[in-house]
């Protein structure tokens, strides 16, 4: 099953995320997906199984350039997880499935994400996902 995160679900959406970025604490999720829930532009969709939360899915509206796209705003997908034993069962793919949606329903007519150039387990599965490679780049940063 999986539907939009409330604020009730905050810190099982905190958890999640917390798993797909550990640099993190789980005090700064918690606080972040109370500020995505609330946010008309943004939303979390959460994924269950037998009532135990297993993956969860962010996305928001882009307003600036999204590279590759040449509508605004464009639906990003800024995060998705599915726990280890429920990968390859397309928990993943109906998480996006939903964010898409979503992203029609505020007249985005375009739905992008990024990953890392070496992560190539989140390439595949934005391929797999119907997503194509829009470009490749290297950024740079200079320290005054």
């Amino acid at each position: 099953m999986i539907r939009e995160a409330t604020i009730l679900d905050t810190k099982e959406a905190a958890e999640l995320a917390l798993l797909l970025w550990p640099d993190h604490t789980l005090e700064e999720f918690i606080q972040q997906m109370e500020e995505l829930i609330e946010q008309q532009d943004a939303a979390i969709f959460l994924a269950f199984h037998e009532g135990e939360s297993i993956g969860f899915a962010q996305c928001q509206l882009r307003y600036d350039y999204v590279e590759g796209t040449s509508t605004s705003p464009v639906g990003y997908l800024e995060g998705l997880y599915v726990k280890d034993a429920f990968r390859q069962q397309g928990v993943a793919k109906s998480l996006v499935k939903n964010c898409e949606k979503w992203a029609k329903i505020k007249d985005c007519q375009e739905f992008a994400s990024d990953c890392e150039l070496e992560n190539n387990e989140s390439l595949a599965m934005h391929l797999k996902l119907g997503f194509t490679e829009a470009n490749r780049i290297i950024c740079f940063k200079k320290t005054l």
